[in-house]
């Protein structure tokens, strides 16, 4: 089909063919259709004729072709009427739409045309002859191989039919997986799987597995940072409406350092001193590691896989680390405790605070133990006081002085360390006073007062005190004749550079009635009253008429009624258990119907021994100043001595003269009207001189 442009477009023009003719829009492209593509071809020659040439014509190819000029200008020139192209001749057709590999397909050479005599066909693929001249070309069981452009001619002749192309459909086949990279995988790289498949139609769905994980459905899997952990074997399976089909595994395997370095110790129980034991470093590397450093603490001790120690001791104990490495890095294992079981070999005590030890201060005694295992025990003397590592006194005593010492112990021996001392220091307490001796103390004795204390350091001073007065600074305070006025509390203060403490006695110095005396009460009747200095007190008072040889009375007063019979000379007796004293007589007598006291001591002083007496006071004031007191003239004590009454139990051993004093009235301002008959003749009586 030809086409020629008018000379007026002829430098200036485009031209195309189209089975379409329209004026509202430009018609497309022939070479451009889907059915045509491939099969169009235009010509142009010098007279600005255009051919259109279509190859592989078939019946669908009957129709009108139009040519299309675009000007320049836009204008569009249509080729009149178009060309009408009949076709006719002949044609391959097959037996069935859509041939599935494996089914059977025929292929007929067939002619429009009438032709005589009995014909024979040459068969192409592709342009190639095929060695069949039959018009039915029978394929039993189509392959893959079979697909491809069928045509056909009549022998002898150079027209060939259309090619009508044999599409054969087929499960996918030839599954492969593509990693990129392709060289070495490093941790941390992006990688990425790719899936392809010859299959017919193509594959429609894609699915990927890690072992028997499905992880995607694409046709490429890409990972990120890839890790140790996608290592490892992946498929992929790819399907389409006639089958499915799996790739081989592929192999990803990337390369990192060690890591999870480990160490393990064999045996695995407990390792007792002069065993063997071996420790092996393992970790997750790839490649595999190539060196291995053993590590005690921070010192480097050997190098391999291994390590081993044929005989253990207890400075084998300790900490170990492995350091595993490869061409891509190292890394350490974590730390492991070897430890070494063994029974004590030194044992020691410290103690806290290293310095003086005071009461009531805090102190810890602890004990260091090379054992392992270990247990503890303190002792103090035979007892055990504790049973861990360290032994605490909160607030200590001095009962808690002693010596201490720690048992270190486990099932494999036990020793004990040396003993420790702990001197607690403290103030005096418990302070003790003695008396000697320790009965009843009787005046005139020697006493003495011993004073002593519990204290850390030992007391350094010593006082005591009677009252507010020091009595000395010694320990003993000695006493060498005791008297009365010796009795009373004793304080003993003691003293160290810690403290001080006191502690008291009561002296009670036991001693005879003495200053025993008689006072006279008058009234309607005579009471005579005895008094006494004594320690204990005066148990028993007994009266006495001088020349009567029996008691008249008893108890510290005597009252009797007088009459002509009662005058005479009365004196009393006191009496404690440590002895017995009398006391001067007194005299009393009747006058008529009155009855007077009358100082007979002195008369007699006066006139009898006057001049003697004076001596004696003289030579013995100083030596009995002490226990006597000095007589007044108005003491009944010494005006009634008499001679001739005295006995070897009078006590009076020192006579006092007494001065003269003006005459005193004993009794006066009595009442007449109120006076009994017994005082009618009352006599005023006068002392004198």
């Amino acid at each position: 089909m030809s086409f020629t442009i008018p000379l007026l477009f002829k430098r200036e023009s485009r031209v195309y063919w189209s089975k379409e003719a329209t004026a509202s829009y430009e018609p497309p492209d022939l070479a451009l259709e889907p059915e045509y593509r491939g099969r169009v071809q235009y010509d142009r020659d010098r007279e600005q004729s255009w051919t259109l040439r279509l190859s592989n014509v078939t019946e669908e190819d009957q129709r009108k072709y139009y040519a299309v000029v675009i000007l320049t200008s836009g204008r569009r020139l249509e080729g009149g009427y178009g060309v009408n192209l009949t076709v006719t001749g002949l044609q391959v057709e097959m037996n069935r739409d859509t041939v599935v590999e494996g089914d059977e397909a025929t292929l007929t050479c067939k002619s429009a045309c009438i032709l005589t005599e009995t014909p024979t066909f040459t068969w192409y693929k592709q342009g190639l002859e095929l060695r069949f001249s039959i018009s039915k070309l029978h394929l039993p069981s189509v392959s893959q191989r079979d697909a491809g452009s069928y045509s056909c001619a009549l022998s002898g002749q150079s027209y060939s039919s259309p090619a009508v192309n044999l599409n054969v459909f087929y499960p996918p086949k030839s599954v492969l997986v593509f990693i990129t990279p392709s060289e070495e995988i490093m941790e941390y790289r992006v990688v990425t799987l790719t899936c392809s498949s010859d299959a017919n139609p193509p594959v429609q769905s894609y699915t990927w597995y890690k072992g028997k994980i499905a992880i995607s459905t694409r046709q490429s899997y890409s990972i990120n940072k890839v890790s140790s952990e996608d290592s490892g074997e992946y498929r992929c399976r790819v399907e389409n409406q006639y089958g499915e089909k799996y790739s081989d595994g592929a192999t990803v395997n990337v390369l990192y350092p060690p890591k999870r370095v480990t160490v393990i110790i064999s045996p695995s129980g407990e390792i007792v001193e002069g065993g063997s034991v071996t420790l092996t470093c393992s970790s997750d590397a790839n490649p595999s590691a190539q060196s291995y450093v053993w590590y005690k603490g921070k010192s480097v001790i050997g190098i391999g896989k291994t390590y081993s120690i044929n005989k253990t001791s207890s400075e084998n104990s300790g900490v170990y680390a492995c350091k595993s490495g490869n061409v891509y890095g190292e890394k350490y294992s974590s730390e492991v405790t070897l430890n070494v079981l063994h029974p004590p070999k030194r044992v020691s005590v410290s103690i806290r605070p290293s310095g003086e030890i005071v009461e009531h201060s805090s102190v810890t005694l602890t004990c260091s133990s090379d054992a392992n295992p270990v247990e503890y025990a303190w002792i103090k003397g035979i007892s055990i006081i504790g049973t861990t590592k360290t032994y605490t006194f909160s607030k200590i005593r001095p009962e808690d002085s002693g010596k201490y010492k720690c048992k270190s112990k486990n099932p494999y021996g036990e020793k004990y360390s040396e003993e420790s001392t702990i001197n607690v220091l403290y103030p005096p307490k418990k302070v003790s006073v003695s008396v000697s001796p320790s009965g009843e103390i009787m005046e005139g004795s020697s006493v003495v007062l011993s004073c002593s204390s519990d204290a850390n350091p030992p007391v350094q001073s010593y006082t005591w005190y009677k009252g507010a007065t020091i009595m000395t600074k010694r320990e003993t305070y000695v006493i060498g004749r005791i008297s009365s006025e010796d009795s009373g509390e004793y304080k003993c203060k003691s003293n160290n550079q810690y403290g001080a403490k006191s502690s008291k006695v009561k002296l009670n110095v036991l001693y005879p009635p003495k200053n025993v005396s008689v006072s006279i009460s008058e009234g309607s009747s005579v009471t005579l009253t005895c008094s006494s200095d004594a320690n204990p007190p005066v148990q028993s008072y007994t009266w006495y008429k001088v020349n009567e040889s029996s008691p008249v009375g008893s108890g510290q007063s005597y009252n009797f009624t007088m009459n002509s019979n009662s005058s005479g000379w009365f004196y009393c007796v006191a009496q404690n258990k440590y002895g017995r004293q009398r006391a001067p007589a007194v005299f009393v007598r009747l006058y008529e119907r009155s009855f007077v006291v009358l100082s007979v001591a002195v008369c007699v002083g006066v006139c009898v021994i006057g001049a003697f007496i004076i001596g004696i006071y003289c030579m013995r004031r100083k030596r009995q100043k002490r226990n006597q007191e000095v007589p007044r003239a108005e003491d009944s004590t010494y005006i009634s001595l008499d001679p001739m009454t005295r006995s070897s139990n009078d006590v009076y051993s020192t006579l006092s003269v007494v001065q003269r004093r003006p005459p005193e009235e004993i009794y006066t301002n009595l009442d007449p009207r109120s006076m009994s008959s017994d005082y009618d003749t009352l006599t005023i009586v006068r002392k004198h001189r």
